[in-house]
């Protein structure tokens, strides 16, 4: 039988979990605090989230897509295969060595996203280019933690709710698209994805894709013209 091969480990900025990369064979697998977080085995449910969202795109030449959590990079590249030659493509990804990992030991999986001149990788949390994006997003992709149901870290929380939501507004492009990925459902989070404006649709995916595999969670969220207006109230 093939063994498991730890090949490289990292703490979890802001907490006491430690992220770990493992090798199965060609199967490479992240894991936090020994629970597995995702794999180059199964990624349908992490290309469903790119083309979803692009599929509601209006233009792709000059699109600017924000990609929350590089993970095995698989979103990235679903991404990368949609937008134009002028395209941009933005992964946020906190830790170092999940950027390293990709460039150096898993990319392969993936067909290196992190090599096409168009991706460019923000060493930080992806709240910081939703708050302040340096211009208005076409699409966010959100494949943070575990969805609105943290496994990581609890400040990304922040990202699941109503201010989090409205901000994610403010950054898109009137008719935008936020994407979101998560392991389970969550009609509380439906409903306050609503409420901040956006036309909202909960899609159930597959983790292998036409394969079949374990169910998770797509929220697709185009922005309306116009905020709510308690929104407005807000400033937002």
């Amino acid at each position: 039988m093939k063994p498991w091969v730890h090949l490289d480990q990292s703490p979890v900025p802001g907490t006491d979990g430690v992220m770990d990369l493992w090798r199965w064979g060609k199967e490479y697998v992240i894991r936090v605090d020994g629970r597995e977080l995702m794999s180059t085995r199964v990624h349908g449910s992490e290309d469903a989230l790119a083309d979803l969202a692009c599929d509601r795109l209006k233009s792709f030449e000059e699109a600017r897509i924000l990609v929350g959590g590089l993970g095995m990079g698989f979103t990235a590249m679903a991404a990368l295969k949609r937008v134009g030659a002028e395209g941009k493509v933005v992964v946020a990804e906190l830790l170092p060595a999940v950027a390293r990992w990709n460039r150096t030991i898993c990319g392969e999986a993936a067909g290196h996203p992190l090599a096409d001149p168009r991706a460019s990788v923000f060493q930080g949390d992806v709240a910081e280019m939703i708050r302040r994006p340096p211009e208005p997003w076409d699409a966010i992709l959100l494949d943070v933690d575990n969805g609105p149901e943290g496994l990581t870290r609890a400040s990304n929380g922040w990202l699941y709710s109503a201010s989090g939501l409205d901000s994610a507004f403010a950054a898109l492009r009137p008719s935008g698209v936020l994407g979101v990925w998560s392991a389970h459902p969550d009609a509380a989070f439906t409903r306050r994805f609503e409420r901040a404006g956006f036309e909202v649709e909960p899609i159930e995916v597959r983790a292998g894709g036409k394969k079949g595999g374990h169910r998770h969670m797509v929220w697709i969220g185009v922005r309306k013209a116009e905020a709510p207006s308690w929104s407005k109230v807000k400033g937002v």
